[in-house]
């Protein structure tokens, strides 16, 4: 065969036929198949490494079943810091055979891998989002709102036999586990996250349309600099959390 032939080959080979062809390919002196037998055995060991965090992180979700709670849901909210815009909350339950390599804390993923991410959860998970608008944001402040949208998005789930939430304690009867930095400990709350994440970022492309000035597509309401400008030139739109600094003072 021709190394482009070998090389297309490679692409479709699966891990679990990799090393009877290895040996095979080992037998080749050409350096440029020497060559792709490097290449792909990084890749396998790279994808090796993603699935073996991926498995280390259901350990909480594998817990729980063995007690025997088989509905293990994942929550976890976005936006509790920024000047404008809801705060969202996500809850997921993901099916036995779930796999995304790469999942993680949204914030550590691309923009791309959060998407193709997102897409897959809604396609395979049941999922229940919570969101709660700024002008409740300021009656109640932004803790209990979070808890508000984690509930709401609890709710849509339906049943839950037991929940894993991204750092906080919710006044629920169902079973619960508190978790620091959830979403980079468990792949349920890195789910929730992907999905809280994806969903308020794109009404905050949305509000940037309606809301020019801002920079809201860029910053999803953080107080970033061009914010804090648009804030100084346009003034406080109602999309602002007027409880906020330094809108509360404007």
């Amino acid at each position: 065969m021709t190394i482009q032939q070998i090389k297309q080959q490679l692409q479709q080979i699966r891990y679990e036929e990799w090393n009877q062809l290895k040996s095979t390919l080992s037998q080749d002196p050409r350096a440029g198949v020497q060559t792709l037998i490097r290449q792909k055995e990084r890749q396998f060991e790279r994808e090796q490494a993603l699935r073996e965090d991926f498995e280390r992180r259901m350990i909480y979700e594998r817990e729980w079943k063995h007690k025997g709670y088989t509905r293990v849901v994942g929550v976890d909210e976005v936006g509790r810091g920024p000047l404008a815009g809801p705060v969202v909350a996500a809850a997921v339950l993901l099916p036995e055979d779930f796999y995304i390599a790469g999942l993680n804390d949204s914030k550590k993923m691309t923009k791309s891998a959060r998407y193709e991410a997102y897409d897959q959860i809604i396609e395979v998970a049941v999922v229940g989002v919570g969101i709660v608008e700024p002008a409740t944001i300021d009656d109640i402040n932004i803790y209990e709102s979070t808890k508000l949208a984690m509930m709401e998005a609890i709710r849509q789930v339906g049943e839950v036999d037991a929940l894993l939430i991204d750092a906080m304690n919710l006044e629920l009867d169902t079973p619960q586990q508190s978790l620091i930095k959830g979403d980079t400990l468990s792949v349920s709350i890195a789910a929730a996250s992907v999905v809280a994440k994806v969903v308020r970022d794109r009404m905050m492309e949305a509000y940037d349309l309606t809301y020019p000035g801002y920079g809201f597509a860029k910053n999803a309401g953080y107080g970033t600099e061009a914010h804090l400008d648009g804030l100084r030139r346009l003034g406080v739109t109602p999309i602002h959390r007027r409880s906020f600094a330094p809108i509360k003072y404007m």
